[in-house]
């Protein structure tokens, strides 16, 4: 009984999917966005809040369409996942056309924002980007913040959901009236396509998971792999002359800063990093942790990091100022649909044990754990089945990309999909960090796979080629100008993330 229930519901799901994708009540307009010159389309797709309700209410799905150059081939298209849980495809374009500029030569590049962020019925705390972030500490964060972001969400939160937001990409493809399509996940953006590979496998051409969040592996602890992360930049410092020289006592320096945070935040007056004027900066460990742990993120950024430490050893804060700035009117995360999904779909997955073995670690214990452990008991319920969690074994071409530096999703991640999935290939990129495409070659790579869809013969030398870490050793910019040049170089190509 329960199993015929179950094939009737997927039933009328589909039936739910395919009448939004064929009666074309959607517009695709020409239309710019901001950083691109060129022409690209704008579409609007009404679905189902919930999909099992055929007469319940509708949301807007929001998506941008980037032509290819040179359509005459009519290839099938690429579309790109956002990681988060929170990002909006749409407002990454501007960088995307550049990182995927080999692919966009022949394919249209799809970019949806997915339900709960951009402009598809946004789940955004009101005051997320108006912080003021010099001021303000991770310790201030408090239940009294979660009820009031709650307060300002609309819409039914459950199901506001990785799978609703498949089922919603899905429709974004019937809608375009495309056979299949090729998808490109990074971060949380793969977890993402394992669901699709999952819901719907006969829709997906190749797949590139980028950076992995593999199902198995619940998002939100992140202390191990920050460790991790930072631990190899220690190393790689004292690996180059230049840093050793520097920041001889760099992680004695760390230590005795993280300890002296831990007895008392420091409080400074500095000239804003943007504006100039007079601002009071407060630092406090949260804070010091949170911007360390962004800088890893990236190759370039995390070239910044001995050098902001020993400053700020020596109570010179500007440094770690001019990164906190970066954070400035936020980061374009959704928070809304942050906590939606990490408190429904992760946080109950996380057992005391894990947490504590997670904080057994050198860079900053459970601080990682603090946000979420404000927010998810007090964040409303739905709970995916048991069925979500388990490993996706659908058998389509799949590259697998993991960074050896990331320190949210490490390599290690990675083999969960590489031992599931049946026709894949994962190749670990030794100085590259988080969403390896983004900032190397490998999005050339992704070019020749989209092509060839055969992910173990793909020419991978030009991955021989990125740069070992470098670290800039003084406040006038001392460091290996190659390797800066370089960081540099791919930080651009980058673009977003």
């Amino acid at each position: 009984m329960i199993k015929s229930r179950v094939i009737i519901t997927l039933f009328i799901l589909l039936l739910s999917i395919n009448a939004y994708g064929q009666n074309q009540q959607f517009t695709l307009e020409n239309c710019h966005v901001d950083g691109i010159k060129a022409q690209v389309k704008c579409g609007k797709l009404p679905v189902l809040e919930d999909y099992s309700k055929a007469d319940g209410a509708h949301i807007t799905i929001n998506f941008v369409v980037l032509p290819a150059i040179d359509n005459s081939d009519d290839k099938t298209p690429l579309m790109f996942l956002a990681g988060g849980p929170g990002q909006a495809a749409a407002e990454l374009a501007s960088g995307l056309t550049k990182v995927f500029y080999e692919v966009r030569k022949t394919r249209d590049l799809i970019l949806v924002d997915q339900r709960g962020t951009g402009a598809s019925h946004p789940l955004q705390c009101e005051d997320a980007a108006e912080q003021n972030v010099y001021a303000l500490t991770p310790e201030d964060f408090s239940a009294q913040d979660i009820k009031d972001c709650l307060k300002s969400l609309t819409g039914d939160l459950s199901q506001y959901n990785s799978e609703n937001a498949i089922r919603d990409f899905e429709a974004v493809r019937l809608a375009l009236g495309h056979q299949q399509i090729n998808i490109y996940g990074g971060s949380y953006g793969t977890r993402a396509g394992l669901v699709y590979m999952r819901m719907f496998p006969e829709s997906l051409r190749s797949v590139v998971l980028d950076s992995v969040g593999p199902i198995e592996v619940p998002i939100g602890l992140f202390g191990q792999s920050s460790a991790r992360s930072f631990n190899l930049l220690l190393s790689n410092c004292q690996k180059e002359p230049s840093c050793r020289q520097a920041f001889p006592q760099l992680e004695q320096e760390f230590q005795a800063l993280l300890t002296r945070l831990a007895q008392a935040p420091a409080q400074v007056n500095i000239a804003h990093p943007r504006l100039g004027t007079q601002t009071k900066f407060v630092i406090s460990k949260a804070k010091l942790l949170g911007t360390i742990r962004s800088q890893l993120y990236s190759a370039a950024t995390r070239s910044l990091v001995p050098l902001m430490i020993h400053q700020a050893y020596l109570g010179n804060y500007m440094p770690l100022a001019g990164l906190v700035a970066q954070t400035e009117g936020g980061q374009g995360i959704y928070i809304g649909l942050l906590f939606n999904i990490i408190c429904n779909e992760d946080y109950p997955k996380i057992s005391t044990a894990d947490f504590a073995r997670d904080a057994n670690n050198n860079f900053g214990g459970d601080d990682s754990h603090f946000a979420f452990k404000t927010a998810c008991p007090l964040w409303p319920q739905y709970r995916p089945s048991e069925a979500f969690y388990q490993p996706v074994t659908a058998d389509i071409p799949t590259l697998i990309l993991s960074g050896e530096l990331d320190p949210v999703t490490p390599p290690s991640n990675g083999e969960y999909s590489a031992r599931s999935l049946p026709n894949n290939h994962h190749i670990i990129v030794k100085n590259a960090a988080h969403t390896v495409a983004l900032s190397t070659c490998a999005s050339d790579l992704i070019n020749e796979f989209l092509t060839s869809l055969k992910p173990k013969s793909l020419d991978e030398s030009c991955l021989d080629d990125v740069p070992n870490e470098s670290f800039m050793t003084n406040i006038n910019g001392g460091t290996s100008l190659e390797s800066m040049r370089s960081n540099t170089l791919t930080k651009a190509k980058g673009g977003t993330h």
